[in-house]
């Protein structure tokens, strides 16, 4: 803007431009050059005016601005005439009358208003509206006139920078406190800082930003108490409560995170079982202690488990791992580990080195490979029993897994993906499976024959090529997972001895050639389980804010917040 003196009434430059064109209404010849020999007399010798044959120049606060004094008297006399206004303002369109809200008095006989004093009202109605508020100022710097990226005029630059007075602004800021706040804006903004400010603070103000300081153990010599404002000295101080703050809303965002991410795994795993039960739904009996039971996948801890991942592709993704016990032609259980990757399964096997350094040693040997697409369906039994038969191609594999189930649900759901179709499962007491040939041997078939019998344990009696396996009665086939019964099996106490263990071998038969060794008695006997240890990460978790007083949190069923899921089940209590 122009120094007050240059706009002020009178002798202001707009009021002499009105003056001008009053008096020489009647001709256009001529006024611009006797306005600017009026402006010389009025304003000539004030210091932020200059002028010169055909125009001048007036010191603005922002630099120098140059006018043409060519066609001023003609463009502030440009006004429309009162019945030209009035025609406008009787439209029926809203807008259009917001564009004319000149007040016309047709009884009033005078000169006609001029754009020169229409600027002097909006800039005296802008002032009062200013004074009215308390107002900030916005510093913009404008870097370049061509108006693109990357093109800066240093000098520009330079200028604007002292005719905004930034450089003395900061200068003041730093002799004294830069920050200023209000308590209760400076308490909105920091109470998530402390327990005793979140989510608001209880008492006066002034103690409350206080504490706040006190709480991050910021210098007192940082900071000074107004009546109503809190002073903060450094930028430094400041940015150690941003950081503190950033800091908080990061720790309470990993504790919604943590909570949604366990509610997901509840949701998926929930659905894992219902799934895998819809499988074997009218079709097997199920077992007590498994039709509830959460699904973990990994039993053998492959991370963990270099002399295992060696068989498997680089970053192949396990989807089930367990110690199994495959039978072999003779019906003599051998022990196996059973991988399950989303286009292979795996059984190694374990047996002792005979030549080389590593003579007399128990080394892990890759005993199966098998492309899901090859495996041509699944046979189990309608009763209880934890036995199934994977057919293949060339020969078929006799196997007894604890967590059958949940194998068979992850098999025919990567047997899905893979093939675009479901793979066949066949429900039967009397099962037949062909073993290869070996030698001068012949391969031929054996059969598995299941018959009701007493207990949850199965008893094996093996006589030729047939296996008779008897069982009691389970569930019923229709039985359905129920969440009441995931709580309780999540809630269970693991020390208790399972409720059932594995079956015996048949008469005559040893595992790997030992004695013979329950599954029941321990989870520690089965040598494969090495389960990884948790580690802890990181600093633990900050406590979420206090919450007011009286206020209760709602009770939630143990089913929603336990998650000893997670944990792997006994031996001998899943299916």
């Amino acid at each position: 803007m122009a120094s007050p003196s240059l706009s002020q009434n009178p002798p202001g430059i707009m009021s002499v431009l009105d003056d001008v064109c009053a008096t020489m209404h009647a001709t256009g010849e001529g006024a611009d050059q006797t306005l600017l020999q009026k402006l010389q007399a009025a304003v000539g010798t004030h210091e932020h005016f200059n002028s010169w044959s055909s125009g001048f120049v007036i010191h603005h606060y922002a630099g120098k601005v140059s006018y043409d004094v060519n066609g001023f008297c003609e463009r502030n006399r440009d006004v429309l005439f009162t019945d030209l206004i009035e025609l406008m303002q009787s439209s029926e369109y809203g807008f259009i009358r917001m564009l004319f809200p000149e007040k016309l008095d047709s009884d009033k006989k005078g000169r006609p208003t001029t754009a020169g004093s229409k600027i002097k009202k909006q800039a005296n109605d802008l002032v009062n509206t200013l004074m009215k508020c308390t107002p900030h100022y916005i510093r913009c710097i404008k870097p370049n006139e061509t108006k693109k990226p990357r093109d800066w005029e240093e000098s520009r630059v330079k200028h604007q920078v002292e005719y905004l007075g930034l450089k003395e602004n900061i200068r003041v800021r730093r002799a004294g406190f830069a920050y200023r706040r209000l308590f209760h804006k400076f308490l909105q903004r920091y109470a998530i800082l402390t327990p005793e400010t979140w989510p608001s603070w209880r008492g006066d103000e002034r103690q409350g930003v206080q504490h706040l300081l006190r709480s991050v153990n910021m210098d007192p010599e940082q900071y000074q108490m107004g009546r109503s404002k809190v002073f903060v000295k450094n930028p430094e101080s400041l940015f150690l409560l941003e950081e503190m703050r950033e800091r908080k809303f990061d720790s309470f965002a990993r504790v919604i995170q943590k909570a949604w991410r366990r509610h997901i795994a509840i949701r998926k795993y929930e659905q894992m079982r219902e799934e895998a039960a819809s499988i074997l739904y009218n079709f097997k009996e199920r077992r007590r202690n498994s039709i509830n039971r959460n699904f973990v996948g990994d039993y053998l801890g492959m991370e963990e488990r270099p002399e295992l991942r060696q068989f498997l592709a680089k970053r192949e993704r396990v989807d089930f791992a367990d110690s199994i016990t495959k039978y072999d032609r003779r019906f003599k259980p051998i022990k196996r580990d059973f991988i399950l990757t989303p286009k292979y399964f795996y059984l190694i096997g374990r047996e002792k080195v005979k030549k080389g350094p590593e003579k007399g040693q128990i080394k892990e040997v890759l005993k199966k490979k098998v492309e899901l697409q090859a495996v041509s369906g699944v046979s189990l039994s309608t009763r209880q029993d934890d036995f199934f038969i994977l057919h293949e191609n060339d020969a078929d594999n006799f196997l007894e897994s604890i967590f059958k189930t949940e194998l068979i649900s992850l098999l025919c759901k990567r047997f899905e993906e893979l093939t675009r179709s479901k793979l066949p499962l066949s429900f039967k007491d009397t099962l037949q499976f062909r073993v290869k040939k070996e030698g001068w041997g012949g391969g031929g078939t054996r059969s598995v024959t299941f018959i009701r019998g007493q207990g949850d344990v199965a008893a094996l009696k093996a006589g030729g090529k047939t296996l008779t396996v008897s069982i009691g009665d389970g569930l019923p086939r229709n039985a359905k997972p129920t969440r009441k019964g995931a709580a309780q099996g999540r809630g269970g106490d693991r020390r208790q001895a399972p409720s059932r263990s594995a079956p015996p071998a048949p008469r005559g038969a040893c595992r790997n050639g030992g004695p013979q060794m329950p599954r029941g008695d321990a989870w520690a006997q089965r040598d494969t389980y090495k389960m990884p240890q948790k580690q802890t990460r990181g600093p633990p978790a900050a406590a979420l804010p206090a919450r007011p007083a009286g206020h209760q949190p709602k009770a939630r069923p143990p089913s929603e917040h336990n998650m000893d899921f997670l944990n792997v089940p006994d031996q001998g209590v899943a299916g």
